[in-house]
């Protein structure tokens, strides 16, 4: 769907009518598409815009959620620096111009946080000079892209980050050590034997091999395994660790899941390597 978005300069108002008519589009498009279960949904990265702008947000909301992504927003740049600790975002679309802190700060904090380091981040804005692209990019963006802009091709450019950046992300078959994930068939081998998960378990090491070497705590996990809309206590998070390693371990095999000590659970580099 080309849908192209534009305003009038950063501190304009998108046109509420022409977003109704998206949302219009896009509903007869979805007709006689079947509905993603919440789990298809969990599977999916998390996206984090960063707009300041109401209707552009609510309209990229829109977008990236009919395609499955996981979508949470801030609309300034405090509260993205706040929402960051607390999300693990897997991609950032930041705008520019927003007001306190302006995009190209929160970028550069980013970049400075080993926690957010390498996550994938798209700056939008309207400063469409070749000055302002080099200064995005040298700040740490991994891509820029002007407005007006084109849904299609904002969403071409979010799959194409994933798949440079994070291609465990997007790959059906994923490998960590001696262990691969099938997810097209949704199966996972361990050297030559098939391991056997409940599905709580699946998406729990899905999870973690995406981002191997980060450490999750167990509010994290809930978020991402569970959803933030199910309430689960925290130490449950520990019961289906266990499993998890029981289930990968035969006797004698390496542990790839390490336990960091009042900090959380990650799967351990060492491993991989």
């Amino acid at each position: 769907m080309g849908i192209t978005l534009a305003r009038r300069g950063e501190q304009g108002q998108a046109s509420m009518e022409n977003m109704e008519k998206v949302r219009a589009l896009a509903d007869v498009a979805e007709q006689g598409q079947p509905e993603r279960s919440q789990f298809e949904r969990r599977m999916k990265p998390t996206v984090m815009i960063v707009e300041d702008e109401e209707a552009l947000s609510t309209l990229l909301q829109y977008n990236l959620d009919k395609e499955g992504y996981k979508v949470v927003a801030a609309s300034d740049g405090e509260e993205a620096a706040l929402l960051v600790r607390e999300v693990t975002p897997d991609l950032i679309l930041l705008d520019w111009m927003l007001p306190g802190l302006s995009g190209i700060e929160i970028c550069r904090r980013l970049r400075g946080r080993p926690e957010t380091r390498n996550v994938p981040i798209i700056m939008i804005t309207a400063r469409g000079e070749e000055t302002d692209r080099i200064r995005g990019l040298d700040t740490g963006a991994d891509d820029y892209v002007t407005k007006p802009f084109s849904m299609t091709e904002l969403l071409a450019r979010i799959r194409a980050v994933m798949r440079r950046i994070r291609p465990a992300l997007t790959e059906d078959l994923v490998t960590f050590g001696d262990i691969v994930i099938d997810r097209a068939a949704h199966r996972v081998r361990r050297g030559d034997r098939e391991v056997h998960l409940g599905p709580t378990e699946y998406r729990l090491l899905d999870h973690l091999i995406q981002h191997p070497g980060r450490v999750f705590s167990r509010e994290q996990l809930l978020d991402a395994v569970w959803g933030s809309d199910v309430y689960v206590e925290a130490r449950t998070v520990d019961v289906h660790v266990g499993r998890l390693r029981k289930a990968l371990n035969n006797k004698g095999e390496k542990d790839p899941i390490r336990t960091v000590r009042s900090a959380g659970y990650s799967l351990d580099e060492q491993f991989h390597n």
